[in-house]
């Protein structure tokens, strides 16, 4: 129990140290030891992402076509749609899988982890929407 107190403790300092004199707390950095690093916390948010983009691409497409056809094309558009965006979201993921441990690690990553984060999900949440109006208003001019 001693042990795993003065572990924490330097932690503490370690971080208070890095960061310019920043204060942290002991439990925001016992939180974030536990946590993990940015790499495996960016890998998450973009399998969940892709996963909310996905079920929202279905839902949204499904209402869309709702008794206007019994094709099958606009599955296999599905299909494409979900397929299409799994290199952008990707590409969010490659960004963050090249640091290093120590970095993974560090603090100072966080404003930049959150706005990748922000953006995962703005994707996620948005664009499903975005594509089926394109495809609602492409329609309706042609």
């Amino acid at each position: 129990m001693n042990k795993a107190l003065h572990s924490r403790d330097a932690d503490v300092r370690a971080a208070q140290s890095h960061h310019d004199g920043a204060a942290w707390s002991h439990s925001d950095v016992s939180t974030w030891s536990h946590r993990g690093d940015w790499r495996k916390q960016m890998s998450d948010n973009v399998a969940y992402g892709l996963l909310v983009y996905t079920g929202l691409q279905i839902f949204v497409t499904m209402h869309e076509i709702q008794g206007t056809s019994a094709s099958i094309l606009p599955l296999f558009a599905l299909v494409v749609l979900v397929a299409a965006i799994i290199p952008m979201f990707r590409q969010f993921e490659r960004r963050w899988e090249h640091l290093t441990d120590e970095q993974a690690h560090d603090l100072a990553y966080k404003a930049a982890f959150r706005r990748d984060q922000i953006r995962v999900w703005l994707l996620a949440a948005v664009l499903p929407f975005v594509i089926t109006g394109a495809f609602r208003v492409l329609s309706v001019l042609f």
